[in-house]
């Protein structure tokens, strides 16, 4: 399969007014960084919104990690499965 046919998860942010918080309110799956802003503006429309923004999950950089409700050996606080992590 071309990397062209490979879909990304992007976390979606928005914020209601100007200056007011920015709130995580979803994600979408898209081909591409254009797609995706295209889904997320069409998937998150119960708002008027006043900034909206995707991010590539990939590039998410964690300053304080979320920890899970019932951590399990080999998984992070996202779901996600980790390998070779510290206690």
């Amino acid at each position: 399969m071309s990397k062209d046919h490979v879909t990304k998860r992007y976390d979606v942010f928005a914020r209601s007014q100007r200056g007011g918080p920015l709130y995580h309110i979803g994600m979408v799956e898209a081909f591409s960084d254009d797609l995706a802003k295209v889904y997320a503006h069409t998937t998150y429309d119960e708002e008027s919104w006043f900034e909206m923004c995707v991010v590539p999950a990939e590039q998410m950089r964690w300053v304080i990690e979320p920890k899970a409700l019932y951590p399990r050996e080999g998984v992070n606080g996202r779901g996600h499965v980790v390998v070779g992590q510290r206690s």
